[in-house]
């Protein structure tokens, strides 16, 4: 099937699921492999991996109805969610000195829960658009024109944006850590 006739039944079956809840059943079975395999890869138990992918179509179900459609593949959205339920695990583990060791890659090969901790805490601080680029090159390890594509920009400016982020993360740790 082209990527065309594909987003053209995507959307209609996001569209008759925001009509009809009950057809979002479809979606779930669609995209819960993917989703599910992007939240194993970043919590460190099957239980919570099922437990987070459970949380992420729960809120997707409750947002479908101001869901809009922007041309980027309905994965995209429901990653996203993912991301930030991930990150938000992050962040209460963090508080109670659990970080998972696994899938930060940025934080250095320290290996030291702290600093993954505070990784997690300062990407949720950068812009939106810095942030989904981190997210989707390392998380999701994504290309840049993939990236590109899907946030409607040039590969430079997603270049830049990348840059600026991982600039701005850098520095922030070096000066906590000081």
């Amino acid at each position: 099937m082209k990527a065309t006739e594909h987003e053209a039944d995507e959307r209609r079956l996001i569209e008759a699921a925001q009509r009809d809840p009950g057809r979002f059943a479809e979606i779930y079975e669609t995209h819960l492999a993917r989703v599910y395999a992007f939240v194993a890869r970043r919590v460190p138990s099957r239980e919570e991996a099922e437990d987070l992918t459970a949380e992420v179509f729960q809120q997707a179900l409750v947002g479908l109805g101001g869901f809009e459609w922007q041309g980027t593949p309905f994965i995209a959205w429901l990653l996203g969610i993912a991301s930030h339920l991930v990150a938000r695990r992050w962040k209460g583990a963090a508080a109670q000195s659990e970080v998972p060791v696994d899938e930060i890659e940025l934080a250095g090969n320290s290996g030291h829960a702290e600093q993954q901790a505070l990784f997690a805490q300062l990407l949720e601080l950068l812009p939106e658009d810095q942030r989904r680029v981190i997210e989707r090159r390392f998380f999701e390890q994504r290309s840049i024109r993939d990236i590109a594509q899907e946030m409607g920009r040039s590969e430079g400016a997603i270049k830049q944006l990348q840059f600026r982020a991982l600039d701005t993360l850098r520095r922030q740790m070096r000066n906590r850590h000081e």
